[in-house]
């Protein structure tokens, strides 16, 4: 019987000690799934592999150089752009100045035209007024004039601000404690009536066609403004004129205006009070009057109005 060889086996090769763990062995081995692998390794083959971090340092890098940049430009031009300012800017001031100068000339001419204007109409009073020409150019305001009379200040309440409480004007009465228009009207006509021979109101002289507005905040004489205390000097018998107002009705209207809304007033006689001629004159001719006129048949060509000596 034919003798068999014997059989080799094959040694199969030992197994791995971790063969059991199968699943934390993959985990292990691919930490980072494909798709996050493929995303990585893309953005570093566009990036050139530059970490991030220094990606970012040369972006911020680059916005200082360019910030730098536009800096240097804007001096340079600003630089550049300084001479022209200057020079429209002394341009601007020198015609300011010219046109000042023109201005305060016209103003000088104005002044002295008007100055001219009323010697003219002083002479023409004097000249054509005849035994009455004293008096035409007094109730005129066409001179100067002094004499013994009274001084009275009329002021706002205590605590009225100016440029608050209200307008001046007449019409909507309120109490808010300042002098309005009306009010001085009817102190400047109860001096009139008092025996008054002529009144000033701070300095602005009144004459028989004068007239006390109020325009907002300012009192206005003849379209000329004032600001308080108002001060009133009237030529005439100080002791009588004192008196007989402060017993007229005007005066007692001013009275009630202290007692009431407390607007502030004095009164006091004065030896010598000294007004100025009024700063331009009205004058009105006439004509003479006809023989009808003279018979009382009508009025004629000499007849003409006169005022009262009222504001």
């Amino acid at each position: 019987m034919p003798q068999q060889p014997p059989v080799r086996s094959t040694a199969s090769p030992p197994s791995r000690p971790d063969a059991s763990m199968s699943l934390l062995t993959n985990v292990m081995d691919h930490s980072l799934d494909d798709g996050y692998a493929e995303a990585a390794a893309r953005r570093n083959a566009e990036g050139g592999g530059l970490p991030r971090t220094l990606r970012a340092k040369l972006g911020l890098a680059a916005g200082l150089v360019l910030a730098a940049l536009v800096v240097t430009l804007g001096a340079a031009q600003a630089r550049i752009s300084a001479p022209v300012v200057a020079k429209e800017r002394e341009e601007l001031i020198d015609r300011i100045d010219a046109e000042t100068s023109a201005a305060d000339k016209l103003e000088a001419d104005v002044d002295r035209l008007r100055d001219e204007v009323g010697e003219r109409q002083r002479k023409a009073l004097e000249k054509h007024g005849g035994d009455k020409a004293e008096l035409v150019t007094l109730l005129s305001g066409d001179t100067e004039v002094h004499g013994s009379g009274v001084k009275l200040v009329v002021d706002d309440a205590k605590g009225t601000e100016t440029g608050g409480g209200g307008p001046r004007e007449s019409a909507g009465f309120s109490d808010t404690g300042r002098v309005r228009d009306r009010d001085m009207q009817r102190v400047v006509n109860g001096l009139w009536e008092s025996g008054a021979e002529a009144v000033a109101i701070n300095g602005q002289r009144l004459t028989a066609l004068s007239a006390i507005r109020a325009a907002g905040d300012a009192i206005l004489v003849d379209n000329k403004p004032l600001v308080p205390p108002y001060t009133v000097l009237a030529v005439g018998d100080a002791k009588k004129l004192s008196t007989v107002f402060q017993d007229s009705a005007d005066g007692q209207y001013l009275h009630a205006l202290e007692e009431n809304f407390g607007i502030r007033s004095s009164i006091s006689p004065q030896e010598e009070v000294r007004l100025p001629a009024a700063p331009s004159l009205i004058v009105r001719t006439a004509q003479p009057r006809t023989a009808d006129a003279q018979a009382g048949r009508g009025p004629g060509k000499e007849e003409t109005e006169t005022g009262k000596g009222r504001s």
